[in-house]
């Protein structure tokens, strides 16, 4: 462990009774990876991902020239952004479907369960979104008139036993939900999943029996292929089409296609699947993005089909502190069946943008700083605690963020979107005892995550990287703090290395560690991880 002494500073910090009360100041990101130089954007490209950092499982529907996206979330709250773009390319958050307080007990579950796999469609002025919340209810469809919001409750179908469901409007005015769920009987081996349909009475807001399987097992059931998920119903040239993921979400993981002249089947594997995998590519390959899969499509009014799907840029063979990602690509339906990459062809860091005009407004991600200068946060903070009227104060002092711990820990963060960045924060705390923090967190989970800040009178690093530290917080590094008029905290990640500093009154940066490991963040470091690395303020007792 390291420690150091900071002395001679005018104190920061007033003892007082009362629990843990941070300020803080700003919070500021820079990113930037080194894929962005070698492979450079030119006029009329537009680089992959489209939404980088954590936005896995992304949906897309269009309305008119407008088109709107939606990801999953497990148990960060507010739930379910979603997105607007006029190009598919540049895209704006307008909001988060789940942003009221008992519209899912996000709470009650752990953060790589809750929300998973949404999808989004348009039918006759309304928006919907169906989505399944993994140990906090079931399968549930919300609605709203306005993709921003107000969203309704959620509609519950408790008859669904699965996850991933797809809410598909037939032409005739019959509506589908297809899903991924047990098998009919007992499954041949783990993984064994069937993907099933059941149509939807809009008016009663109920299932109609009988339900179908569709698919069981997969593309080629004597391979045994495994988490056959994710499915959408597309119609075309008076063909069903229904795509689907499998494999897993990791290395193995794939885009297959069937069809079908009827609704309820039978369907049939096409001839070119996978239509979407990198697991065939060679992991030494420069700049990699693997465990591809989990895609939606959507036709252009020119009649072209994109799709939107997941995908990893590990730096290190599986290992991603970012989370799945949201890609484009066009798919090629020359033929009687679509694909979206020939097997063998890596996905492009950088092609030719859909033909849609210029974007009103360029996406930012790696830049940005917020004062904390509005009423409430903005749509792309993440927290785990409801209401944030109980903890969060953006009026009090005007400029800065007020967080609360009253016992519990408190936390809002933002997705880390590159592989190389910076998150930056000036604090100001008091009301700090010993066994009380305030500072910056990256947190990928409950039991894997990193602390940098005060502790009482102490500034430490401290980790948490799951069965390592059998749940409890590990301290790394550790310095004396005396106080001072200001403190700001930096974090700044190089892939698998994360190094901690510190400036006290404006003073010149100082390292309390460098190169620490990074990876206790990562995807499947340790198990597999759904999320990606959120970073920001924290105040309370130690971890989540």
């Amino acid at each position: 462990m390291i420690k150091r002494s900071i002395v001679g500073l005018a104190a920061l910090l007033v003892a007082s009774r009362g629990h843990a009360q941070a300020m803080f100041d700003y919070v500021s990101y820079q990113g930037r990876d080194p894929v962005e130089d070698a492979i450079p954007v030119t006029s009329g490209d537009y680089r992959n991902p489209i939404i980088p950092g954590f936005h896995p499982d992304p949906s897309l529907v269009r309305v008119g020239k407008d088109y709107y996206l939606v990801n999953s979330t497990f148990g960060w709250f507010p739930s379910l952004p979603i997105y607007h773009s006029r190009d598919l390319v540049t895209w704006q958050q307008i909001g988060n479907a789940i942003n009221r307080p008992g519209m899912v007990d996000i709470e009650s579950v752990g953060i790589n369960r809750g929300l998973f796999a949404p999808t989004i469609r348009w039918h006759m002025g309304l928006f919907y979104i169906i989505n399944t919340c993994i140990d906090c209810g079931s399968n549930f469809i919300i609605t709203a008139r306005d993709p921003k919001g107000p969203w309704s409750d959620p509609v519950w179908l408790k008859e669904i036993d699965g996850i991933d469901p797809d809410i598909f409007f037939d032409g005739d005015g019959r509506v589908w939900i297809t899903y991924n769920g047990p098998p009919e009987s007992a499954p041949d081996y783990e993984g064994h999943r069937a993907l099933w349909i059941q149509e939807y009475d809009l008016v009663a807001k109920r299932l109609i029996p009988p339900r179908r399987v569709l698919v069981d097992k997969g593309v080629s059931p004597a391979e045994k292929p495994i988490w056959t998920e994710g499915p959408h119903i597309i119609k075309k040239g008076g063909w069903y089409y229904l795509i689907a993921a499998e494999g897993g979400t990791s290395g193995e993981h794939s885009q297959t296609v069937f069809r079908s002249k009827s609704v309820t089947g039978p369907y049939v594997a096409g001839p070119n699947n996978p239509i979407l995998t990198q697991r065939d590519l060679d992991p030494k390959r420069p700049f990699p993005v693997t465990a591809t899969g989990h895609a939606d499509f959507v036709q252009l009014p020119n009649g072209e089909w994109w799709s939107v799907f997941l995908g990893n840029r590990p730096y290190e063979g599986w290992l991603t502190n970012l989370g799945r990602e949201t890609f484009l690509l066009p798919v090629d339906w020359s033929g009687e069946w679509p694909v979206i990459l020939a097997q063998g062809q890596a996905v492009p860091h950088v092609t030719r943008r859909p033909k849609l005009g210029a974007a009103p407004k360029n996406s930012n991600w790696s830049q940005w700083r917020d004062e904390f200068t509005g009423k409430s946060l903005g749509h792309d903070w993440l927290m785990r605690r409801g209401p944030t009227d109980e903890w969060i104060d953006l009026s009090s002092t005007p400029g800065a963020l007020t967080i609360g711990a009253d016992g519990k820990p408190s936390f809002v963060g933002r997705r880390q979107q590159h592989a190389y960045a910076t998150i930056e924060t000036g604090l100001r705390s008091r009301w700090l005892k010993d066994g009380e923090r305030a500072g910056l967190a990256a947190i990928a989970d409950e039991q894997h995550q990193y602390f940098f800040g005060l502790d009482g009178t102490r500034l430490i690093i401290a980790v948490r990287s799951g069965h390592h530290d059998a749940g409890k917080d590990r301290v790394l590094a550790e310095t004396s703090f005396e106080g001072g008029t200001s403190l700001r905290l930096r974090i700044t990640a190089k892939g698998a290395a994360y190094d901690f500093t510190y400036s006290v009154n404006d003073g010149e940066w100082q390292t309390l560690l460098a190169d620490a490991d990074g990876r206790v963040l990562a995807t499947e470091f340790n198990g597999l991880l759904f999320t990606g690395t959120i970073i920001g303020p924290y105040a309370g007792p130690p971890s989540l």
